[in-house]
């Protein structure tokens, strides 16, 4: 009788641990989820060679990584831009050859290396290169990150960064309302416009989370929409022809 009281006292034991850590699990689980469905998702529309587009990466979105608001935030960049496609399936890339070789580097390096982190500092190298006028350096990006070049130029060679760079054209495209210029920033799916420069202010007030960064405690300044589209905005607008 004894022995059979203490295995059924070993197996109440055993069945409380295991609730115990299915109970933990799902709670770390509910709160992952939780945290992910409250950030607020930041998209780029921009071309690799446009100047404002490379300005507001190296000197604006920096900040996302500098300060703790990636905690709350979903970046997305997507390197197409103004780029056409001519009728014979060719494209016409705003900023000439260059600049359709970049957007397909950058492209495989956001699918090569889905961490925002790790492709985000790859393309700001690119990016901050070209604001010195040395994007043809651009491959010693790699060693500046630490990166491996083998698979991003693999996926230029083989064929998969044009189908990825495809796959951008179509979402571009379908834009609601359509980009007028680039860099083309969306907060939770709502354009900026010409106030994109104040995009921090836009994800504070979009941000429904109890986690409030420091970033969005330190006196970003207020939307105004009036004065929204009072100023030139520095932008590569559809359709100019760039040499």
């Amino acid at each position: 009788m004894a022995c059979e009281k203490q295995v059924w006292g070993l197996i109440l034991t055993c069945f409380l641990i295991i609730w115990w850590v299915c109970e933990a699990k799902v709670s770390v689980s509910s709160t992952i989820t939780n945290d992910n469905e409250e950030k607020v998702n930041l998209s780029l529309y921009y071309e690799s060679l446009c100047p404002f587009c490379a300005n507001f990466i190296v000197n604006q979105l920096v900040k996302v990584f500098k300060t703790d608001l990636i905690s709350i935030v979903n970046l997305r960049l997507v390197p197409w831009g103004n780029t056409q496609i001519s009728p014979n399936n060719t494209w016409i890339c705003q900023h000439g050859v260059d600049e359709c070789r970049l957007d397909v580097a950058e492209a495989c390096a956001i699918k090569l290396w889905p961490s925002v982190e790790t492709h985000f500092k790859f393309i700001y190298c690119i990016e901050r290169l070209h604001l010195m006028n040395r994007h043809t350096e651009w491959q010693s990006c790699f060693g500046a990150t630490g990166l491996n070049p083998t698979p991003l130029r693999n996926c230029y060679t083989n064929g998969l960064g044009y189908q990825i760079e495809k796959g951008y054209a179509g979402e571009t495209a379908r834009l609601n309302p359509p980009h007028r210029f680039v860099p083309w920033v969306l907060v939770n799916n709502q354009p900026l416009q010409e106030d994109y420069q104040n995009f921090i202010a836009y994800i504070c007030r979009a941000y429904r989370g109890h986690k409030i960064p420091q970033a969005c405690k330190s006196g970003f300044p207020e939307i105004n929409s009036s004065e929204i589209g009072t100023s030139t905005p520095q932008v590569c607008n559809v359709g100019e022809v760039k040499t």
